[in-house]
């Protein structure tokens, strides 16, 4: 490969291993520290659209693939692929635009969730973000987008106008309903192994809602299942402007004394109503108050903004961490999945790990398929996220988290490919998406990256 020749075509950094910053280039930004051994051959920190479709037209015309990088956040960093070209969008970090009187903005891809909310927030406008506060937009919409107040905005990518992209042929254009379609439609749920490169999204913005409160319970571990069973019930009769969630996690300082014979661990519910008025607020969060076994501590009816709400969340999964992750969706109750796991969780490596499982509330759970590549739709959704520190526990926490997925193994029904282990186990992929579109998703990728420019989901992770 001709590296001079791409530095020559590029304004931004290209960078290649005999450079002292390719380790940073291609491990700096990202999330999970459970690094594997896999590199390109060469990294475009692209400047611009120019250097994108240089980089493309570069890579078509030397026969070597391509993968993205958007923020880096994804568990199991599929943008780490044996050869080819990685192109970084590290520096497409602007919002471009804001129409507040028309609720549309349009924002580069490297855009956090925090700051998307910051932007709007002040203005009385809101978009389904997702909830890690780092998590850039460009894998989350690639994702399909697991967002705030799911039930009623939907999926992020339920909120995209349109997008702007460069196509494996190296070529700048505009996808939407009406305008390159198909491209659209892929673009919504493909994952990490989309055939384009994202410069742009056009959001279509919600009105903040005005009263957002949360209530948060702690119950011993013990209780998980029981837990489980009964917001099981109640979720289908509560107001899907709830989301709720059960945990199991670390106890908070005033709680250690209680679950110490627990190694520390306890079952939390969190809930969080999206409404207009403070009352009604409260009568959504209302059930949650009926709940058949006594809290080891409550606090009901809190108010909240989206920074406190990116706090919490950001605290679950902090950085630095070295993780495992595969969630997945299931229409079984949220007990019976608490009683699969609960007989492994004190083995439990490390005392960072959380099991999540987001319960969808309201009468029309699970909800119908929506027109874009995004497929899964369920009850609930999660499962576990292994985190630990020290390289040295890498096979304790490996080994337990497979004992942890092998147990859900049953209840199961697909995947999110944002946060399933996509690169170790590429036969899942298919599983993320329902029969009839992952078939079309392969006759578009057919159609529209004929040459393979861009590596598929099975690509570049064995060997060069």
């Amino acid at each position: 490969m001709d590296i001079e020749s791409l530095k020559r075509a590029c304004r931004g950094p290209v960078i290649a291993p005999d450079d002292a910053r390719f380790p940073d280039a291609i491990h700096g930004t990202l999330w999970n520290r459970l690094i594997p051994d896999r590199a390109p051959q060469v990294v475009v920190q692209a400047a611009d659209e120019q250097d994108i479709i240089a980089a493309i037209r570069f890579a078509r015309a030397n026969g070597v693939k391509v993968v993205v990088r958007g923020g880096g956040h994804n568990w199991c960093q599929p943008t780490l692929r044996n050869g080819g070209i990685l192109i970084d969008l590290q520096n497409f970090t602007d919002v471009v635009s804001i129409d507040a009187a028309g609720r549309r903005a349009v924002i580069r891809p490297i855009i956090s969730n925090r700051d998307i909310q910051r932007a709007l927030n002040p203005l009385g406008l809101a978009f389904p973000t997702g909830h890690c506060p780092q998590v850039k937009a460009s894998g989350y919409f690639l994702g399909g987008g697991m967002a705030w107040n799911p039930t009623v905005w939907g999926y992020g990518a339920e909120s995209l106008e349109a997008v702007e992209l460069v196509t494996a042929q190296g070529e700048l254009i505009t996808a939407s309903e009406t305008e390159n379609p198909d491209v659209f439609w892929a673009a919504r749920g493909a994952g990490s192994s989309f055939f384009g490169v994202v410069t742009k999204y056009v959001l279509k913005l919600h009105p903040l809602p005005k009263a957002i409160h949360g209530s948060t319970y702690f119950f011993r571990l013990d209780d998980a299942p029981a837990i489980g069973h009964w917001l099981g019930d109640r979720a289908p009769t509560m107001s899907p402007s709830v989301e709720l969630s059960q945990f199991i996690v670390q106890a908070p300082p005033a709680l250690k004394d209680a679950a110490a014979a627990q190694n520390g661990w306890v079952c939390m519910v969190t809930a969080t109503a999206f409404e207009e008025t403070p009352e009604a607020a409260g009568l959504a969060l209302q059930p949650l108050e009926q709940a058949p076994i006594r809290a080891l501590s409550r606090s009901t009816h809190v108010p909240l903004d989206f920074e406190q709400l990116f706090d919490a969340s950001g605290a679950l999964f902090p950085e630095g961490v070295r993780s495992r992750v595969e969630a997945t969706y299931s229409n079984h109750s949220p007990g019976a999945l608490m009683e699969a796991i609960l007989p492994l969780w004190p083995a439990a490596p490390s005392a960072t790990t959380v099991f999540l499982l987001t319960i969808f509330c309201g009468p029309d759970v699970p909800g119908p398929q929506r027109d874009m590549a995004r497929s899964m739709t369920a009850k609930v959704y999660g499962g576990p996220w292994t985190m630990w520190r020290d390289a040295e526990a890498d096979q304790a926490n490996a080994d337990w988290h497979l004992a942890m997925t092998a147990a859900l193994e049953p209840y199961k029904i697909g995947y999110y490919i944002s946060e399933s282990n996509t690169a170790d186990q590429p036969d899942i992929v298919p599983k993320a998406f329902t029969p009839e579109k992952w078939a079309r998703l392969r006759r578009l990728r057919d159609a529209y990256d004929p040459d393979r420019v861009f590596f598929d989901y099975r690509e570049g992770f064995d060997g060069p």
